[in-house]
Formats: C-alpha cells, sequence, structure tokens
C-alpha cells in the first residue's frame, strides 16, 4: 500500500513540475535576402541590429551582381527577399509574378561617380577625360549583368565617351571587383557607386554623374511569392523602410539626394 501511495506522489510532482514548465521557446527562423553587392557594408549593420529586435530571426545574405541574383530567382534558388541594384531585373522578376503581390517598394538611392587609385595623379576630372589618350584602362561593370555597368554606358553616352571607352574597358562581375580593380591600380579609373567609393581609402572621387546623365540609380526591394517565410520577411522589407535602416544607408552613402 506504502508502495503504491509513493508512486502516485512521484506521478502527481511530474505531472505537476510538467505543467509549471516554461513554455518552449519560438522555433528559429531563418530568411535569406538576395541583395546587390553595393549594399554590403551596410547589411551587415542593418543585420545585427534586426536579428537584436526580432530573436527568433536569423538572416543570411547571398550578394552579388543583380542581373545573377536574377537569374538564380528565375531558376529557382531559394531567397525570400530581393534587393536589386536596378529596376530592370525586379521589373523581369514582377513581369513573371515572382514577387509577393503588393510588397515592391524602392529602399534606397544612389549616386555614380569616377574614380581613381588614391595614390596616383592623373590629369582626370570629369568623365569626358576618360576618352582622352592618357586613360589606358577603364573599370566598369558588365552593362548586360550588372546595373553599374548598365548606368556607366548611360552616363558615358551622354558624356559622348562611350566609343572612346569601349576598347580600354576592363568588365567587372559586379561593382565591388570594379573598386577592387581600381585599389590595386589595375585600371587608370573606375565607374562604381557613391557608396562603395566611400568605403575605401585607396580610391579618391574625381567626379560624380549628373542625375540627368543615366537612368535613375535606385534600389527596389521586394518580399519574393515562393519565400517560405513571408511573415518574418514582411518584417525585414518594413524594418529596411524605417528611419533606423535609413539612416544607416545614408551614413554608407545611400539615400542622398541625387546631383542636379
Amino acid at each position: 500500500m506504502m508502495k503504491k501511495s509513493l508512486l502516485f506522489f512521484l506521478l502527481t510532482a511530474l505531472f505537476a513540475w510538467g505543467c509549471s514548465s516554461p513554455e518552449a521557446a519560438p522555433e528559429k527562423v531563418e530568411i535569406l535576402l538576395s541583395a546587390a553587392a553595393s549594399l554590403a557594408e551596410p547589411l551587415q549593420e542593418i543585420k545585427k541590429d534586426f536579428e537584436a529586435e526580432h530573436q527568433n530571426v536569423t538572416i543570411s545574405i547571398n550578394l552579388g551582381a543583380s542581373g545573377t541574383l536574377q537569374k538564380q530567382i528565375e531558376q529557382g534558388a531559394p531567397a525570400d527577399l530581393f534587393w536589386s541594384a536596378g529596376k530592370g531585373q525586379m521589373d523581369a522578376l514582377e513581369k513573371q509574378s515572382l514577387l509577393l503581390e503588393g510588397t515592391r517598394r524602392d529602399a534606397a538611392v544612389n549616386q555614380f561617380v569616377l574614380i581613381v587609385p588614391a595614390d596616383k595623379e592623373l590629369k582626370l576630372k570629369a568623365f569626358p577625360d576618360l576618352a582622352t589618350p592618357d586613360v589606358k584602362k577603364i573599370g566598369l561593370g558588365t552593362p548586360e549583368t550588372v546595373p553599374a555597368g548598365k548606368y556607366a554606358q548611360e552616363a558615358l553616352t551622354f558624356y559622348q565617351a562611350w566609343e572612346a571607352v569601349q576598347p580600354k574597358a576592363v568588365f567587372g562581375k559586379d561593382v565591388k571587383q570594379v573598386l577592387t580593380y581600381v585599389e590595386r591600380g589595375d585600371v587608370d579609373a573606375g565607374l562604381v557607386y557613391r557608396s562603395d567609393a566611400l568605403t575605401s581609402g585607396k580610391v579618391k572621387i574625381v567626379a560624380t554623374a549628373e542625375k540627368d546623365s543615366h537612368s535613375p540609380i535606385v534600389y527596389p526591394l521586394a518580399v519574393l511569392k515562393n519565400s517560405k517565410h513571408q511573415d518574418q520577411a514582411k518584417q525585414l522589407l518594413e524594418y529596411l523602410s524605417k528611419p533606423h535602416a535609413q539612416e544607416v544607408l545614408k551614413k554608407a552613402g545611400f539615400a542622398i539626394e541625387e546631383t542636379k
């Protein structure tokens, strides 16, 4: 009889402990953001701050040329959000109904600049100077896949220098590679975003393209329809549009008034 009473007591205690134990922590969710390479620096700070506020969410960032990321998404590569450095890539995905309806928005702007190695002296002060014989090699993104390359082609056409620049062009797979070319002195000059130029002490800006010389440099952002974590992806999308994230972008050279 005593054994039965003891067993009953132990079972009752275990049941009471189980009922009073803390609830299981919410499941950790990982969301994947495919983003233009030029967003690398501010995204590291934004990622850290977002994860501190949303402890059940981690962000993985897939950086690359916007055109390459677009193709990856079209081919079924996993991603929850896409942040492009050009409208064309986002337009292409929208036409294929790959975006979650109502989530697309412009989340940053940028400027386009001409840079040279900081330790070299060149008589280079404006975009038309790229056509002169003194400039032998010029770094720029591949226009077909890199938005910065498309802006470069537009700006150089505007300044009537595109024909002269083409034989000197050293094409990069993304804007970060173009920046590296200039930093190493592999080219005499390069065409990059202002935000990229500001990340390096090895280059200097010699000119900023006029606003009318190229298409507006906007960075559209959207949640993808095939996202398996749409609620959390929407949270990140809203966060990226709020003042804190926009201030981080501004410090990195984004979200500034374009040159007139």
